[in-house]
């Protein structure tokens, strides 16, 4: 009987746990109903029938409470729930951020120890399933294990039906698994749904003459959301930098409009923000981005190229085969290999984002004899935030980058700075002020007279950094010495100045293709 009990309160433990670490109140979540069903099976049921059933019922438990994990971890990082369709490719991704932030060593460790963790927690709950199945049984306790089945059949099947008779128990198993049921219907439909508005797109691309002959710039600045500039926790230190910004760029005389658009996404996979960008198509998951790529619809990149630009994308954070880009019809590809840096990687980031600009501008945009369709990547302002490198006055300093190498080992190792939320957020303000102050140094030293500059946010930072509560919003900063550029801009709410105006955003970045179209298209 107490072995029986102990298996209860293990498994009421092990279900409960997504549900305490994604929502927290414990007090009012205590009860599993599944564990009162599967101890109380092992009560009912013939052992000699349960044979094939316990490990079955092991492989739900695992399954519902990885995927329970999952959810909560997605919440954290990207503000949303997960999706086992979308989200299994991303394992990848993550390992390559362990892998950035701690090396490739510790990074396969920390997996291996990860993988051994669950395989444990697995054939522990299946000894203890078999152990229990063993208990000898009395009558009475034959009785409370029937009474106990009945109670969580009919809880389970009341909240089924979305009825809660005891508020302190959930079937969090029963929840989760039904919940990414309905996620696979969903998004199979969406997926139909998605891949008939791209056979109905139009496959030509759409010339910009109101832009022939300038350069056209769009650089996304890493993790830099309204939150940066709207939250007190942040807005101490972007406040001054975006009034610096504006002083410094008029100084220069450039005119700014600014704006707020949203992202499809928050926390992370900024490649979904930048499709969204180029293909005017709301972009919010894997699937629909592979579609896309696959489709033959024409994005930016086509656009600009029937307008006579030289089409590039600069994207320091891609280390590995990057297929995608090829995808978008690029006329150059400069990853991470293709750009000459002889600096240190620091952490998660290939080069710091005065390299970035300064090879951009010195070794691709100063001798190109077409006009340029740039997009650019600045990735400084990415997690894990640390070091913070200050920007050299001198821009031909910057050279190959080896100078970098005095703050290879500078700042807070990240598995240190992370214990301390409080710390995390200061240094993601001061990251982002360090990608601002880059890019307006930059841009006053170099647009020049014909160019423009649209300088934007790919997305918000994770919930875990900025709340749950945060919004979508992306600040957008169209940058230009011709003046007559920025008006369908200010047009369309665009607010003079480096200052966007709060309040929600009415657009998706989506938008910004059709806007292009519709102000400088034919």
């Amino acid at each position: 009987m107490l072995r029986l009990l102990g298996l209860a309160v293990l498994l009421n433990l092990l279900l409960l746990l997504p549900l305490w670490l994604r929502f927290g109140e414990i007090a009012t979540r205590w009860v599993a109903l599944e564990a009162l069903l599967l101890a109380a099976l092992l009560v009912v049921l013939p052992a000699g029938r349960l044979g094939w059933l316990r490990p079955l019922l092991t492989v739900v438990v695992m399954v519902a409470v990885l995927a329970g994990l999952g959810d909560a971890a997605t919440h954290l990082a990207l503000g949303r729930s997960l999706n086992l369709y979308l989200d299994l490719p991303l394992l990848r991704s993550v390992f390559h951020l362990l892998e950035g932030n701690l090396g490739t060593g510790m990074a396969w460790a920390t997996t291996l120890a990860a993988l051994l963790l669950v395989g444990l927690v697995g054939w522990a709950l299946n000894r203890a399933l078999r152990a229990g199945q063993r208990q000898a049984t009395g009558g009475a306790v034959s009785l409370i294990a029937l009474l106990l089945l009945l109670a969580s059949t009919t809880l389970m099947a009341a909240q089924w039906h979305h009825q809660r008779w005891l508020p302190v128990a959930r079937a969090p198993a029963m929840d989760t698994l039904r919940f990414q049921g309905q996620q696979l219907v969903e998004t199979r439909r969406a997926h139909r749904d998605f891949a008939a508005r791209m056979a109905a797109s139009p496959t030509r691309a759409t010339a910009l003459p109101g832009l022939a002959g300038r350069d056209v710039l769009l650089v996304f600045v890493e993790s830099y959301g309204e939150s940066s500039v709207f939250d007190p926790r942040f807005s101490e230190v972007t406040l001054p930098r975006l009034a610096a910004m504006e002083a410094r760029l008029a100084e220069a005389g450039l005119v700014m409009a600014t704006g707020l658009l949203d992202a499809p996404i928050r926390g992370g996979q900024s490649w979904l923000a930048h499709a969204s960008t180029l293909s005017g198509l709301r972009i919010d998951n894997s699937l629909w981005y592979r579609l896309m790529l696959a489709s033959e619809r024409p994005t930016l990149v086509d656009d600009f190229r029937a307008s006579g630009h030289r089409t590039l994308t600069v994207m320091p954070a891609i280390t590995l085969a990057w297929p995608e880009g090829e995808a978008y019809g690029f006329d150059e590809i400069h990853a991470a290999a293709d750009i000459d840096y002889a600096g240190p990687p620091l952490n998660w980031v290939t080069m710091p984002d005065q390299f970035t600009l300064h090879h951009f501008e010195q070794r691709i945009r100063a001798p190109a004899e077409a006009p340029l369709f740039a997009q650019v990547a600045l990735i400084s302002s990415h997690a894990p935030w640390t070091p913070i490198l200050p920007v050299l006055d001198d821009w031909d300093a910057v050279g190959d980058g080896s100078i970098f190498y005095q703050w290879e080992d500078a700042g807070i190792p990240p598995d240190e700075l992370w214990q301390d939320l409080e710390r995390v957020r200061e240094h993601y303000a001061h990251s982002v002020d360090y990608a601002l102050e880059v890019s307006a140094r930059w841009a006053a030293d170099a647009l020049g007279d014909e160019a423009l500059l649209i300088l934007l946010g790919d997305h918000q930072a994770a919930p875990l950094i900025i709340g749950d509560e945060a919004g979508f919003g992306v600040p957008v900063h169209v940058i230009s010495a011709d003046a007559s550029l920025l008006a369908p801009f200010l047009a369309r709410g665009f607010e003079p100045g480096m200052m966007p105006a709060p309040g929600p955003a009415e657009h998706g970045l989506e938008a910004l293709r059709g806007w292009l179209h519709e102000d400088f298209g034919e």
